[in-house]
């Protein structure tokens, strides 16, 4: 076959360092039009994005020709640099190290998309650390509780 086709949906999580609560909601419009364009340089359009002020969820279509992991290194590497800019207050900033990326097949792509941009009301009743837990089961993925958390 002379030509590549690709259709991969990823579900992109990574909060704060220790979980701090840094990210307002009046600052989200602008970080996610920012990461959105990081996304887009490279080839990835982000689909949906939501969070709190601990985290972050973002919904991309990846590009057959990137890694997951290079995706994320950009855009927490870009991201961070643009909030110590933008933010004078917020010059120590920085995201975990880690992250979770969960496939989603094109049939679920909008609930996913409407689970990232609902984050504020799923967060009224659960927190971060439970919530990713159960994206971990939900995925089928083993973890260490000691190597989860930054």
């Amino acid at each position: 076959m002379p030509q590549s086709f690709a259709s991969l949906h990823i579900h992109i999580v990574f909060s704060t360092k220790r979980r701090e609560r840094g990210l307002g909601k009046e600052f989200h419009p602008r970080l996610f039009e920012y990461i959105g364009g990081i996304l887009r340089a490279h080839s990835c359009p982000l689909v949906a994005a939501g969070g709190t002020e601990d985290h972050v969820h973002l919904l991309t279509s990846l590009s057959r020709t990137k890694s997951v992991a290079d995706i994320v290194r950009l855009v927490k590497a870009n991201s961070s640099g643009w909030i110590h800019e933008t933010l004078p207050t917020m010059k120590l900033f920085q995201w975990q190290q880690g992250y979770g990326a969960f496939a989603v097949s094109t049939s679920n792509v909008e609930a996913v998309k409407a689970y990232c941009e609902n984050q504020a009301e799923h967060h009224r009743m659960h927190s971060f650390q439970d919530e990713f837990r159960e994206l971990l089961r939900r995925h089928g993925l083993e973890w260490d509780e000691r190597y989860v958390w930054d």
